[in-house]
């Protein structure tokens, strides 16, 4: 776990041995628990989201790698570590942190969304272990940062309802 504006994060390794790193955070106008941000991210899930996970499940399962199929718009409660929140295995869970991975032969992704007070926090971290994912990291890597983005103004926005 290392500690960034304060909140706790974990990633997948030391930040110099990932292949991807992304962290990104936003200032609500009250406190929110992981979970919490966790469902208001996803109960409405972008529709150009909804497209991406199509078009990469489609692709990705011609090279054997499991479909994922987005996210859902269920509501949960609470999680413990070994369960699932949709196609991530929940891996440790607290007050200030949920933590999220998805693993399979050709890359790990570790998504962590952390609280520090009224910031939530996302990073995201990535190890590939072949070429597919490289390949698979050009445009999911670049496409990333726009989606977490616009999750987090999605996040802003349904906190103040």
């Amino acid at each position: 776990m290392i500690r960034l504006d304060g909140s706790a994060v974990r990633v997948l390794a030391p930040i110099d041995q990932l292949y991807y790193y992304d962290v990104q955070n936003i200032t609500l106008d009250r406190e929110l628990s992981p979970l919490e941000a966790w469902n208001l991210i996803t109960q409405h899930p972008q529709p150009l989201l909804r497209l991406a996970f199509r078009i990469r499940d489609a692709i990705s399962a011609l090279f054997g790698v499991k479909r994922i199929q987005g996210f859902s718009t269920t509501r949960v409660e609470s999680v413990e570590i070994g369960d699932h929140l949709d196609f991530f295995l929940v891996e440790y869970t607290d007050h200030e942190a949920l933590v999220l991975t998805e693993r399979d032969k050709h890359l790990d992704v570790m998504t962590c969304i952390s609280t520090a007070g009224q910031t939530v926090s996302v990073t995201s971290s990535v190890q590939v272990h072949n070429w597919f994912g490289r390949a698979y990291m050009l445009p999911v890597g670049i496409a990333h940062r726009w989606i977490v983005r616009g999750m987090l103004r999605r996040l802003q926005r349904e906190a103040t309802r």
